[in-house]
Protein backbone atom coordinates (compact mmCIF):
# COMPACT_ATOMS: atom_id res chain seq x y z
CA UNK A 1 0.00 0.00 0.00
CA UNK A 2 1.30 3.45 -0.95
CA UNK A 3 1.49 5.97 1.94
CA UNK A 4 -0.98 8.87 1.80
CA UNK A 5 1.72 11.54 1.34
CA UNK A 6 3.09 9.63 -1.65
CA UNK A 7 -0.33 8.93 -3.19
CA UNK A 8 -1.22 12.63 -2.97
CA UNK A 9 1.79 13.31 -5.22
CA UNK A 10 0.77 10.67 -7.78
CA UNK A 11 -2.77 12.05 -7.86
CA UNK A 12 -1.34 15.48 -8.67
CA UNK A 13 0.94 14.01 -11.35
CA UNK A 14 -2.08 12.37 -12.98
CA UNK A 15 -3.98 15.67 -12.86
CA UNK A 16 -1.04 17.53 -14.46
CA UNK A 17 -0.28 14.83 -17.03
CA UNK A 18 3.17 14.13 -15.59
CA UNK A 19 4.70 10.78 -16.52
CA UNK A 20 6.99 9.08 -14.00
CA UNK A 21 8.58 5.76 -13.17
CA UNK A 22 8.61 4.52 -9.57
CA UNK A 23 11.39 2.39 -8.06
CA UNK A 24 10.96 0.82 -4.62
CA UNK A 25 13.90 0.25 -2.28
CA UNK A 26 14.58 -0.10 1.45
CA UNK A 27 14.49 3.11 3.52
CA UNK A 28 17.49 5.38 2.88
CA UNK A 29 18.48 8.46 4.85
CA UNK A 30 21.55 9.72 2.99
CA UNK A 31 22.83 9.99 -0.57
CA UNK A 32 25.55 7.47 0.29
CA UNK A 33 22.93 4.89 1.37
CA UNK A 34 20.80 5.59 -1.70
CA UNK A 35 23.60 5.17 -4.24
CA UNK A 36 23.36 1.38 -3.94
CA UNK A 37 19.76 1.52 -5.22
CA UNK A 38 20.35 4.21 -7.85
CA UNK A 39 22.78 2.10 -9.90
CA UNK A 40 20.16 1.08 -12.44
CA UNK A 41 18.09 4.26 -12.39
CA UNK A 42 18.85 6.54 -15.33
CA UNK A 43 19.16 10.29 -14.89
CA UNK A 44 20.40 12.80 -12.36
CA UNK A 45 20.00 12.14 -8.66
CA UNK A 46 19.81 14.87 -6.07
CA UNK A 47 20.75 15.93 -2.60
CA UNK A 48 17.96 17.92 -0.91
CA UNK A 49 18.53 20.14 2.10
CA UNK A 50 15.91 21.99 4.12
CA UNK A 51 17.43 25.13 5.61
CA UNK A 52 16.31 28.20 7.54
CA UNK A 53 17.78 31.62 8.12
CA UNK A 54 19.02 32.64 11.57
CA UNK A 55 15.75 34.46 12.37
CA UNK A 56 13.73 31.40 11.42
CA UNK A 57 11.41 33.45 9.21
CA UNK A 58 12.71 32.22 5.81
CA UNK A 59 13.02 28.63 4.66
CA UNK A 60 14.90 27.17 1.72
CA UNK A 61 14.78 23.84 -0.03
CA UNK A 62 18.17 23.41 -1.67
CA UNK A 63 18.15 20.89 -4.54
CA UNK A 64 21.65 19.95 -5.67
CA UNK A 65 23.04 17.35 -8.06
CA UNK A 66 23.98 14.52 -5.69
CA UNK A 67 27.76 14.63 -6.24
CA UNK A 68 28.07 18.28 -5.23
CA UNK A 69 29.23 19.44 -1.81
CA UNK A 70 26.78 21.67 0.03
CA UNK A 71 28.67 24.68 1.37
CA UNK A 72 26.16 26.37 3.66
CA UNK A 73 28.22 29.56 3.97
CA UNK A 74 28.40 29.84 0.18
CA UNK A 75 24.65 29.16 -0.09
CA UNK A 76 23.97 31.85 2.53
CA UNK A 77 25.88 34.38 0.44
CA UNK A 78 24.41 33.30 -2.91
CA UNK A 79 20.87 33.48 -1.56
CA UNK A 80 21.53 36.71 0.39
CA UNK A 81 19.79 34.94 3.25
CA UNK A 82 21.99 35.75 6.20
CA UNK A 83 23.32 32.82 8.17
CA UNK A 84 21.66 29.54 7.18
CA UNK A 85 21.38 26.34 9.20
CA UNK A 86 19.48 23.10 8.94
CA UNK A 87 15.81 23.45 9.85
CA UNK A 88 14.36 21.26 12.59
CA UNK A 89 12.24 18.17 12.03
CA UNK A 90 9.28 20.19 13.31
CA UNK A 91 9.81 22.85 10.64
CA UNK A 92 10.26 20.20 7.96
CA UNK A 93 6.95 18.63 8.94
CA UNK A 94 5.19 22.00 9.29
CA UNK A 95 6.29 23.45 5.94
CA UNK A 96 6.75 20.44 3.66
CA UNK A 97 4.82 17.70 5.46
CA UNK A 98 7.90 15.46 5.35
CA UNK A 99 9.90 13.30 7.70
CA UNK A 100 13.69 13.32 8.04
CA UNK A 101 15.21 11.20 5.29
CA UNK A 102 12.42 11.97 2.81
CA UNK A 103 13.33 15.58 1.99
CA UNK A 104 12.25 16.18 -1.58
CA UNK A 105 11.02 19.00 -3.77
CA UNK A 106 7.74 17.11 -3.99
CA UNK A 107 7.01 18.16 -0.41
CA UNK A 108 6.13 21.56 -1.90
CA UNK A 109 2.62 20.20 -2.48
CA UNK A 110 2.16 20.59 1.28
CA UNK A 111 3.42 24.20 1.45
CA UNK A 112 0.07 25.96 1.29
CA UNK A 113 1.58 29.31 2.34
CA UNK A 114 4.33 29.18 -0.33
CA UNK A 115 6.78 29.96 2.48
CA UNK A 116 9.65 27.85 1.13
CA UNK A 117 12.03 29.17 -1.52
CA UNK A 118 13.51 26.53 -3.81
CA UNK A 119 17.22 26.94 -4.57
CA UNK A 120 17.70 24.79 -7.67
CA UNK A 121 21.08 23.65 -8.96
CA UNK A 122 21.53 24.98 -12.51
CA UNK A 123 23.21 21.73 -13.54
CA UNK A 124 19.99 19.77 -12.98
CA UNK A 125 18.38 21.86 -15.71
CA UNK A 126 20.78 20.30 -18.20
CA UNK A 127 19.57 16.79 -17.41
CA UNK A 128 16.80 15.09 -19.35
CA UNK A 129 15.72 12.88 -16.44
CA UNK A 130 15.75 13.77 -12.73
CA UNK A 131 15.08 11.55 -9.73
CA UNK A 132 13.69 12.34 -6.29
CA UNK A 133 12.01 10.65 -3.34
CA UNK A 134 8.20 10.80 -3.71
CA UNK A 135 7.75 12.24 -0.18
CA UNK A 136 8.88 8.94 1.37
CA UNK A 137 12.38 7.45 1.57
CA UNK A 138 11.36 3.97 0.44
CA UNK A 139 11.07 4.85 -3.25
CA UNK A 140 12.63 6.98 -5.96
CA UNK A 141 10.77 8.36 -8.95
CA UNK A 142 12.13 9.42 -12.31
CA UNK A 143 10.58 12.09 -14.49
CA UNK A 144 11.66 14.46 -17.22
CA UNK A 145 13.12 17.78 -16.15
CA UNK A 146 10.39 19.40 -18.24
CA UNK A 147 7.72 17.67 -16.15
CA UNK A 148 9.59 18.59 -12.97
CA UNK A 149 9.38 22.24 -14.06
CA UNK A 150 5.65 21.79 -14.67
CA UNK A 151 5.35 20.50 -11.10
CA UNK A 152 7.30 23.47 -9.69
CA UNK A 153 5.20 25.95 -11.67
CA UNK A 154 2.01 24.33 -10.35
CA UNK A 155 3.25 24.64 -6.75
CA UNK A 156 3.97 28.34 -7.18
CA UNK A 157 6.90 28.65 -4.78
CA UNK A 158 9.72 31.03 -5.61
CA UNK A 159 12.51 29.18 -7.45
CA UNK A 160 16.03 30.62 -7.67
CA UNK A 161 18.96 29.20 -9.60
CA UNK A 162 22.16 28.40 -7.77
Amino acid sequence: MVPENEQKLYDLFNQLGIAYTRYEHPPVYTVEEAKEYWKDIEGAHSKNLFLRNNKGNRHYLVVLEQSKKADINDLSARLAAGKLSFASERRLKEHLGLETGAVSPFGLINDQKKAVTVALDRDLKKKGIVNFHPNVNTATISLSFEDFQKFLKHCGNEVVDI
